[in-house]
């Protein structure tokens, strides 16, 4: 296992630096490791996959732990009112092409309900990867992004009891009771979080950096294994965790975990990638590519809305979109209950691919906007807009020219 993990992590740092000598994110590339390590590869490893397994996990938790701890309870509760419809829109947009797809392919409905799932929602993990190595997490945007992936994991909390449900054919008061733990649990956890987070960062001491250290991650690790636990993702309780810390206790916690983040987060990439077959990819890749492409563009439509309703200008709107564009963990969960319950077995490759191609592209069309070319559209655009703007309120402009304008 130290062979293998050393050999693999040594093999990451150059990938990074390749990376970023060419001012890419290095997420693709760990992916594409993964798909080399991986079961079906060039060089499969064996004695590491329960290591790189629990490591993807700590990630997820780190990854989100990290985010929460830039903002407040009270910036959380007025980006998510802000995004709700929003969130109503991110629902209809994304779900329903996958639910589509299915019903075409001829899989049935309890398919198409484990599909819209798969295209519906994005990866918080990639996101918050792609945000931090583009240094966007102080844009104004960020928050709207934020708020979109919160309604999307608190949405979780709903539709994993359902889709277990559905797919092992419980009875309707078993769903029922699903439901309600897992709902009862976030609005627990995020109550804590809001009104007693003060109290909960007096736990900790910020001048003792390894108590702090041991005692904020066993925190975020024990809500995150709790919120599993109850059908609720694990992301959101790290995430609500983060938001809860505040003060000096956040800011020496974040300076403590950065390392650990780095090093869990390229595991977790890494363990995407390894948990696919290349041999996989031939027989699901059209229509994997054509389903990313419809998902992806209803995505990007989702983020404009949403940061367009907060009032964020039109390249904002943009950053927005194209970040959500990465789908990850949900979307192989979702897949593994459904194929685990004998629903569509060509669900698991479809969506393993699916994730695929959206978290290579995902983090190189976020990119898109900081490119020149995307800079003068958007210049020229505002420039537009300026002009027609100042010709009809000069009072000397004609009627005919106002209309022309």
């Amino acid at each position: 296992m130290l062979i293998e993990v050393g050999a693999l992590l040594l093999g990451l740092s150059l990938l990074g630096r390749v990376a970023s000598h060419y001012g890419q994110s290095p997420i693709p590339l760990y992916m594409t490791a993964g798909l080399a390590f991986g079961a079906g590869g060039l060089f499969p490893l064996s004695a590491s996959t329960e290591f790189l397994s629990a490591g993807s996990e700590l990630g997820v938790v780190l990854l989100l732990l990290l985010l929460g701890l830039e903002y407040s309870p009270q910036e959380l509760m007025g980006n998510l009112k802000s995004s709700a419809r929003a969130g109503i829109w991110d629902a209809i947009l994304n779900a329903l092409p996958g639910a589509a797809f299915a019903l075409l392919m001829g899989w049935g409905p309890v398919a198409a309900l484990a599909m819209a799932g798969v295209t519906w929602i994005s990866s918080s993990g990639v996101i918050a990867k792609v945000l931090r190595d583009l240094g966007r997490l102080g844009n104004r945007e960020t928050p709207t992004i934020l708020s979109v992936l919160v309604i999307e994991d608190l949405a979780m909390a709903f539709y994993l009891p359902v889709l277990s449900a559905v797919v092992i054919g419980a009875s309707l008061l078993q769903g029922s009771i699903t439901v309600a733990i897992a709902v009862g649990s976030v609005m627990l956890v995020l109550y804590l979080a809001v009104r007693h987070g003060k109290r909960l960062s007096r736990i900790f001491t910020p001048d003792h950096p390894e108590s702090l250290l041991l005692g904020v991650l066993g925190l975020a690790m024990l809500v995150a294994g709790l919120a599993a636990q109850v059908q609720v993702s694990s992301a959101v309780g790290a995430f609500l965790v983060g938001i809860a810390l505040s003060g000096q206790v956040a800011q020496n916690a974040e300076k403590l975990l950065r390392p650990l983040r780095d090093l869990f987060a390229a595991i977790f990439f890494v363990f995407f990638g390894f948990m696919t077959n290349p041999a996989d990819i031939p027989t699901v890749i059209l229509p994997a590519v054509f389903l990313a492409i419809v998902t992806m563009s209803t995505k990007v439509l989702t983020g404009y809305f949403a940061a367009k309703r907060a009032g964020i200008g039109r390249p904002g709107r943009w950053r927005t979109g194209l970040a959500l564009t990465p789908r990850g963990e949900f979307s192989i969960i979702i897949a593994a209950l459904a194929v685990t319950a004998g629903v569509e077995p060509m669900i698991a490759p479809l969506a393993a691919t699916y994730m695929l191609v959206t978290v290579i592209v995902g983090p190189l069309l976020a990119r898109v906007t900081d490119t020149a070319w995307f800079k003068d559209r958007m210049r020229l655009a505002h420039e537009s807009v300026d002009t027609t703007t100042n010709v009809m309120l000069d009072p000397h402009t004609d009627s005919n020219s106002t209309q022309v304008a």
